[in-house]
C-alpha cells in the first residue's frame, strides 16, 4: 500500500487530487500540502521518522507551477536525498515534461486529472517500488532492438511491444508516451522520431502533440468545423493543417 502526498497550491485541485488517490486500493494513505515548502517540511519529518514510520512517504504527486519555491525546484531537492520518494507531477502544463523527466519523475500526468490516466501513473509507481525491492534499477529506454518491437520498461525488466499494438502516440517534449490497449509505457524518443520510423506503418500525425494508428481508428467525427478521431474510447482531436491529409489516406484505405 502507498503513502502518497499530494502538493498543490490550489484547494480545489488538491482536493480532486486526493479524491482520486483515496478511491485507488493501491493508495494506504493520501495527505495534502498546499505549497512545496510545507511539503518539503513533511518529507524532512518523514526520512526522520524512518521508512516505516508514521509520516512516511513513498511518492509525491507534485504540481509544477506553485508560487515561492515550485514543484521543479523541490524535485531537485528531493533528488539530493538518500532516499527520496518518487515523484509524479500533476500539472495544468505540458511543456515542463523534458525537465521533469530528467528529474527522473516516475511520470507527468495532466490537468484535468483523469481517474484511468492518474491509475496509470500509480501502476507504474507500485512496478518502480517492486523494482526497487528486488534491488533493480529501472530505467527510461532509449532504443528498441527491430523494427517491429520497441523496448519499454516494466518494473525495471525490459520488456518489447509490438509497434502493431500501438494505438496512439502522445508527446512530451524529447520524450514519448506509447498508448496500448493494455496500458502506456514511456519511451525517450520525440514524436518527430517516431512519425518518420513508423509512417510507412500506417502511423499519421494528426496535432502536434499525437500521432495515430490508422489501423486504430473507429470514427472520424465533424462536428460544427472542428475534425475529431475516436481511438477506441477516447476522443483526440485533429488540427485544421492535418485534416485533409487525415481525411485523403482513410479514404484511400477504405477504397484499397
Amino acid at each position: 500500500m502507498l503513502r502518497a502526498l499530494a502538493v498543490d497550491d490550489e484547494r480545489p485541485s488538491l482536493e480532486e487530487l486526493l479524491y482520486l488517490l483515496h478511491a485507488d486500493p493501491r493508495i494506504g494513505s493520501a495527505e495534502g500540502a498546499g505549497d512545496a515548502t510545507e511539503a518539503l517540511r513533511r518529507i524532512n519529518r518523514a526520512l526522520e521518522s524512518g521508512p516505516d514510520g508514521p509520516e512516511a512517504v513513498d511518492v509525491v504527486f507534485l504540481d509544477i507551477q506553485m508560487p515561492g519555491l515550485d514543484g521543479l525546484d523541490l524535485a531537485r531537492l528531493l533528488g539530493g536525498f538518500a532516499r527520496p520518494p518518487l515523484v509524479v507531477f500533476v500539472t495544468a502544463h505540458e511543456d515542463f515534461a523534458v525537465q521533469a523527466f530528467d528529474l527522473k519523475a516516475v511520470d507527468y500526468v495532466l490537468k484535468p486529472v483523469r481517474k484511468e490516466r492518474l491509475a496509470e501513473a500509480v501502476r507504474r509507481v507500485v512496478e518502480l517500488r517492486a523494482a526497487a525491492q528486488r534491488g533493480s534499477a529501472p530505467r527510461i529506454p532509449v532504443h528498441e532492438p527491430d523494427p517491429d518491437h520497441i523496448a519499454v520498461e516494466l518494473g525495471g525488466v525490459t520488456r518489447f511491444v509490438a509497434v502493431d499494438d500501438i494505438t496512439h502516440v502522445e508527446a512530451h517534449g524529447d520524450y514519448a508516451r506509447l498508448h496500448t490497449d493494455r496500458g502506456s509505457h514511456l519511451v525517450r524518443i520525440p514524436l518527430s522520431t517516431l512519425e518518420e520510423r513508423w509512417r510507412s506503418r500506417g502511423f499519421v500525425r494528426i496535432h502536434r502533440r499525437h500521432l495515430v494508428a490508422l489501423r486504430h481508428i473507429g470514427e472520424l467525427r465533424l462536428d460544427a468545423g472542428t475534425v475529431s478521431v475516436l481511438i477506441g474510447s477516447e476522443e483526440l482531436q485533429v488540427s485544421r493543417r492535418h485534416a485533409r491529409e487525415l481525411r485523403d489516406l482513410l479514404m484511400r484505405r477504405t477504397t484499397s
